[in-house]
């Protein structure tokens, strides 16, 4: 059978190695984090304006069916509007001759607001029927 050898070199890494793999991948992580944990804000705030967006064409299709806007709960089964996951969206304003809409989410503190004729402006929204949301 063979025989047990023992080895003599002793080629590893050192401390100060390790310690600064272990330091170099530290300050690649403390650049990363940041950029993913803002992420999670971003995805709510777009759904927010997402939501904003399709009520501004769902108002105006209902507008061109009746001549009239929209002024009641969302969401409800005569308005063919539905929002997305923890997002509630408030009509506001709603007038024969415009409305503004407020869309808040339920894990973010920020706001986003739009607005249609004389509906608004209602801040953070300060152009027609352009959703904006608050900093």
């Amino acid at each position: 059978m063979g025989e047990w050898t023992v080895r003599t070199d002793n080629r590893g890494f050192t401390l100060i190695e390790l310690l600064i793999v272990v330091v170099i991948i530290g300050i690649l992580v403390s650049i990363v984090v940041p950029k993913f944990a803002n992420g999670k804000e971003r995805a709510m705030v777009s759904a927010m304006r997402s939501d904003l967006h399709n009520l501004v064409t769902a108002q105006e299709a209902y507008y061109t069916n009746g001549l009239t806007y929209y002024n009641g709960p969302v969401p409800d089964p005569s308005f063919s509007y539905n929002v997305s996951e923890n997002v509630t969206v408030t009509l506001v304003n709603v007038t024969a001759s415009g409305w503004g809409a407020t869309a808040t989410h339920g894990g973010s503190s920020r706001t986003c607001a739009v607005y249609v004729g004389t509906g608004g402006p209602i801040g953070p929204a300060t152009l027609e029927g352009a959703p904006a949301c608050t900093p």
